[in-house]
């Protein structure tokens, strides 16, 4: 099947909608009032399972994402459809290095599939942005614990049907090899989904650049390969990189170990540490 960019953005909508306008990510607050007053999901929902999740929100008010006045950390706690109580206390540090808007990831740990709600204290008031945990099993891309599946994604030697292979300026480095090629090198593997040309979110150049950076600091530590969103300029129509692994949001990034097991995996919207940190992880 052929998935067009209308059926790729359809699927992958209402993530950056403010809560407070009633987006997905819930929330209230005047809209007289210029200060943060929502929580914005920084997030695609329905990609999270029992287990940890990675739940990144940034603040909001009736004009937009707030970029300046962020706090260092939010404080929140997480409840279940049925108001109970399941996370009593987590908190989030703001991240922002290489990316355009600050957001918070909070890391959770909830075992059971449903619908729940994480909620943040800002400025006295508590602002929702709810969420779904589903059975692993209706989640078909690769998550952490899988192995990643190979594909032969374009390179500057075959660019399979996809022009141009990749739309940062210049181009990035990272299309010497396919994926395939680079799960048997035998060293750990960074995989990046995005486009940065005609990013959904806006933040796929900047994370580009973040993994560019960390591969220039790491040399040949990782093997890592980007892929495109589009088959070409008109971005009309997806790549089968993109529907290779099912995907309906960007940019994603995997971090395997040298045996190609996914040990983490970023979502949506993430920065230079948190990438170094996953790095890390397979690097040392």
């Amino acid at each position: 099947m052929v998935l067009s960019r209308r059926s790729f953005l359809a699927a992958g909508a209402g993530a950056l909608v403010l809560a407070a306008c009633g987006g997905s990510g819930g929330g209230s607050g005047s809209s007289e009032d210029d200060g943060p007053n929502a929580l914005v999901s920084r997030y695609e929902d329905g990609y999270f399972v029992p287990g940890t999740q990675r739940v990144a929100v940034s603040l909001g008010n009736k004009n937009g994402l707030v970029s300046e006045g962020v706090p260092s950390s939010l404080g929140a706690k997480v409840t279940d459809a049925n108001g109970t109580v399941v996370v009593p206390s987590v908190q989030a540090a703001s991240h922002a290095v290489g990316t355009p808007v600050p957001f918070f990831p909070f890391t959770l740990s909830i075992t059971t599939p449903g619908v729940y709600t994480l909620s943040a204290e800002v400025n006295g008031k508590e602002l929702p942005s709810s969420f779904s945990v589903v059975d692993s099993s209706k989640v078909k891309i690769p998550k952490p614990g899988d192995k990643l599946p190979s594909f032969d994604t374009p390179t500057t030697a075959d660019a399979r049907g996809v022009n141009p292979i990749c739309t940062h300026q210049p181009p990035c480095p990272l299309h010497d090899v396919t994926l395939t090629q680079a799960l048997q090198t035998g060293k750990p593997v960074a995989y990046l989904i995005g486009t940065p040309a005609f990013c959904q979110t806006g933040v796929c150049a900047p994370i580009l650049d973040n993994l560019i950076t960390a591969h220039t600091r790491l040399g040949d530590k990782v093997a890592m390969v980007h892929a495109e969103v589009y088959t070409d300029t008109t971005a009309t129509t997806v790549t089968p990189a993109v529907q290779a692994y099912t995907m309906s949001f960007e940019p994603c990034l995997w971090i395997t170990d040298a045996t190609g097991t996914v040990v983490e995996r970023l979502d949506f919207v993430f920065d230079q540490s948190e990438i170094d940190a996953a790095l890390a992880k397979v690097s040392a």
